[in-house]
């Protein structure tokens, strides 16, 4: 580190620039380990792959979250059951809006989340909860 870095981090104006280790519990420790053994890989090459995958789906994860958050509450309501496999028809009837309504928000949705059917955005939102979404009965 030179001379004028270390002065910035001494101040607080830079962070360390040094890796920092994190350590991890047994029990994580040796499921790493194990894992290794069987791919015949380091500990580090498995903990390095596994935390960039963890980032990469949280990075994915987030977009997803913003991506829902740009619909408006209606929209979320069609997207939720569009992902639940209620037909067009059905979700105009439960929201009391003609189908044309719904078509058109299916189509926003569709676009706002840079994809082509109801089929991806299913499965786009496959493990989201809809619960509160769904109609009485």
């Amino acid at each position: 580190m030179s001379f004028l870095h270390r002065l910035l981090y001494l101040f607080g104006i830079l962070q360390d620039p040094t890796p920092q280790p994190y350590n991890l519990d047994t029990d994580l420790h040796l499921r790493i380990a194990n894992l290794a053994q069987q791919e015949q890989r380091t500990p580090q090459e498995i903990t390095r792959q596994l935390l960039n995958q963890a980032l990469l789906q949280q990075e994915a994860a987030d977009e997803l979250w913003q991506r829902w958050q740009s619909l408006s509450p209606r929209e979320q309501q069609v997207a939720a059951l569009a992902s639940l496999g209620y037909s067009n028809a059905e979700i105009a009837r439960f929201l009391a809006v003609s189908i044309d309504t719904v078509k058109t928000h299916v189509s926003s949705i569709l676009v706002k989340f840079g994809i082509r059917s109801r089929k991806e955005l299913a499965m786009l939102l496959a493990n989201w909860n809809f619960d509160n979404f769904l109609p009485p009965g």
